[in-house]
């Protein structure tokens, strides 16, 4: 029996991201090439990007365990401040400062998840009253005046330590962090048991995977990332009193589209990162060829919108097709084919009784 060699599915649907991104170049390369195709519009595109990027990241947890995360926004914002308020206003260490917004993070996403998993309030709304409160208690603590900026090198250096070609250290932490998070999603048994938590709760449930220690996980996670963004942000911007709810926006648009990339229905790392820089390249593009400002919020917009409708579009072409093929099966009308993530949670169920 001749097997038959595997071949790389190159197709739209999972490649149209970065079939665009390559026509945003060559398009905008044409028109504006003396702003566009430079070293320093590169360069800024990925340091600006980084921390949309790792938001973007940080909601793919709790979105692969079904769950929403409204929080996020005014989480970073508020470590971005802490970060910055503890060292100028109270004379605190750089590293210390960092590791109380750090932990103040972990605690939102810890609580968030008392909240979901114990008290059963639908994240959505859990989150999205997190979001208020975070912002009360940023206003308690900075009395609404913004702290000013600390200015020592190692601080500084944290973010806009310039690697090799100019490009600043803050990529690098993007990457390494898409390395840990994919890593985790995709070859362990933790991300196996998320995926499974967020494609069919009560089906893993019944198969064994304690679906509530994983959504919980999932927003302490969330939290962690989106406080550890907020820390870069702030070495690489300056603190600012409500920068976060803007980032919100383009993290979800993000993450969204990204769901229709490389492994289209899935929420994954790499799809995210694709859909964060075409959408930042294109709205670079058409902000030199007319000079607007709102483009940002349009893309974000538009692209939220496109990505859900087509995740729904696909949900119900996978449906319709299920229900045809049960109607020509000639099983009987009992007849049910098996679903590819039921058999999915069958699998990490029996995963996670053999462990």
């Amino acid at each position: 029996m001749t097997s038959v060699p595997r071949t790389l599915n190159m197709g739209f649907d999972r490649f149209s991201g970065l079939y665009l991104w390559a026509l945003f170049i060559v398009v905008f390369g044409i028109w504006t090439p003396d702003l566009f195709l430079s070293a320093d519009t590169a360069r800024s595109i990925a340091s600006s990007q980084a921390i949309v990027a790792m938001l973007g990241i940080a909601l793919l947890l709790p979105l692969a365990a079904g769950c929403y995360d409204l929080s996020i926004g005014a989480t970073v914002n508020l470590s971005a401040i802490l970060a910055a308020w503890l060292q100028t206003n109270q004379g605190w260490g750089i590293w210390s400062s960092v590791a109380v917004a750090v932990v103040a993070g972990t605690a939102i996403g810890a609580l968030n998840g008392f909240i979901v998993v114990r008290l059963h309030v639908s994240s959505f709304i859990a989150t999205l009253g997190m979001a208020t409160i975070i912002g009360a208690v940023q206003t308690i603590v900075t009395a609404q005046s913004q702290p000013l900026p600390p200015t020592a090198s190692t601080w500084l250096n944290l973010t806009q330590f310039k690697l090799f070609g100019g490009i600043q250290v803050v990529v690098l932490y993007l990457l390494v962090l898409a390395l840990l998070v994919w890593w985790v999603l995709e070859h362990t048994p933790a991300g196996r048991y998320i995926h499974a938590t967020g494609g069919n709760p009560e089906a893993a449930r019944l198969s064994g995977v304690k679906v509530g220690q994983w959504q919980w996980l999932s927003l302490i996670g969330s939290g962690t990332i989106a406080a550890v963004a907020g820390v870069f942000y702030s070495s690489l911007s300056g603190p600012s009193l409500t920068f976060g709810a803007a980032l919100l926006l383009p993290a979800f648009a993000a993450a969204f589209l990204g769901s229709t990339q490389l492994q289209p229905g899935r929420f994954n790392v790499w799809g995210t990162l694709i859909a964060v820089y075409v959408l930042a390249t294109g709205v670079r593009g058409l902000q030199f060829v007319t000079g607007v400002q709102w483009l940002n919020d349009m893309f974000n917009g538009v692209a939220l919108i496109t990505a859900v409708a087509f995740a729904v579009w696909r949900q119900r072409s996978k449906a319709a097709g299920r229900r045809r093929g049960r109607g020509d099966s000639g099983g009987g009308p009992g007849a049910v084919p098996p679903r590819d993530d039921d058999d999915a949670v069958r699998r990490t169920g029996e995963a996670a009784t053999a462990r």
